[in-house]
């Protein structure tokens, strides 16, 4: 798998992957606020993840999906300036079977973002002069 990036304009950022550009810019006066942040595109894959398991794992026993909603919140740590905490709260409908509450997030934590974070990959940054 690669992924190339171009830069463009104040702040914008333009992944290309299998055919698809992934946009992203920075808030404004920076940039011009046209597009998510990549730390935002991060945040929202954990969400979205966690969303397509559970998706899946309802589809698979024929459970409607219409009123399942999944909201995701953070905790700040202001002394490291990063998140400490995220939480996915799975909105679950009153006519959602409970005998498949716990396994619904089950499959939410079988999201590969998810288990990307709690056993990381090694991160190598390198640059290289063209000619």
């Amino acid at each position: 798998m690669n992924i190339s990036v171009r830069l463009e304009g104040k702040a914008k950022v333009i992944a290309e992957y299998n055919g698809m550009e992934i946009v992203t810019d920075q808030p404004q006066p920076v940039g011009e606020g046209s597009a998510p942040t990549p730390f935002d595109l991060f945040l929202a894959s954990l969400a979205t993840c966690a969303g397509i398991f559970v998706k899946s794992f309802c589809d698979q026993r024929g459970i409607d999906t219409s009123g399942i909603r999944i909201e995701q919140s953070m905790e700040f740590d202001r002394v490291k300036h990063l998140i400490s905490k995220i939480k996915i709260d799975i909105k679950l409908p009153a006519t959602f079977p409970v005998k498949y509450k716990d396994a619904v997030i089950n499959a939410a934590a079988l999201c590969a973002v998810k288990r990307h974070l709690a056993d990381p990959p090694v991160i190598e940054t390198i640059a290289s002069i063209q000619e």
